[in-house]
C-alpha cells in the first residue's frame, strides 16, 4: 500500500528479488501494469528501456526518499540510504500521490502474488 498525499492507493506490484529479476527489471517491456519493486537495490538504469519510467527510492522501512522520472538510456545515481526501488510508467507515481516521505507497504495478494497499495 502507498500512503501518499492523495490518500491510500492499492497498486499491483511485481517483486524482483533475485539477481536475474533485478537485472532484467522492465527491460524490453512496452509498458507495465502497476509497479515493479527491486529489492535490494539503491540505483537503476534505463539503458535499453523502451519507455520513460518513474523511480521511487525507498529506505529500509519502505519510506520514499526521492522520486524521479527517467527517460530511456539514462544512469541513475546511487542513493546511499536506499534499500529498494519502486518502478512504474512515467506519471504513475504522481497519480498515486507518491512523493518523498510517503510510506509503502507490501502485502500478499490472495490469488496471484503481492501488491503495493495504500489504505
Amino acid at each position: 500500500m502507498v500512503y501518499g498525499a492523495g490518500g491510500p492507493v492499492r497498486v499491483p506490484v511485481e517483486i524482483a528479488a533475485s539477481y536475474r529479476a533485478r537485472t532484467r527489471g522492465l527491460l524490453g517491456r512496452d509498458g507495465v501494469t502497476g509497479a515493479l519493486l527491486l529489492t535490494p537495490a539503491n540505483s537503476i538504469h534505463t539503458v535499453g528501456m523502451r519507455i520513460p519510467i518513474d523511480v521511487a527510492y525507498l529506505d529500509r522501512h519502505l519510506r520514499v526518499l526521492a522520486v524521479r522520472t527517467m527517460r530511456p538510456g539514462r544512469l541513475g545515481l546511487p542513493r546511499l540510504r536506499s534499500r529498494h526501488v519502486l518502478e512504474a510508467e512515467a506519471g504513475a507515481m504522481r497519480g498515486w500521490g507518491v512523493e518523498a516521505g510517503a510510506r509503502v507497504e507490501v502485502e500478499p495478494e490472495e490469488e496471484t502474488g503481492r501488491r503495493v497499495g495504500a489504505g
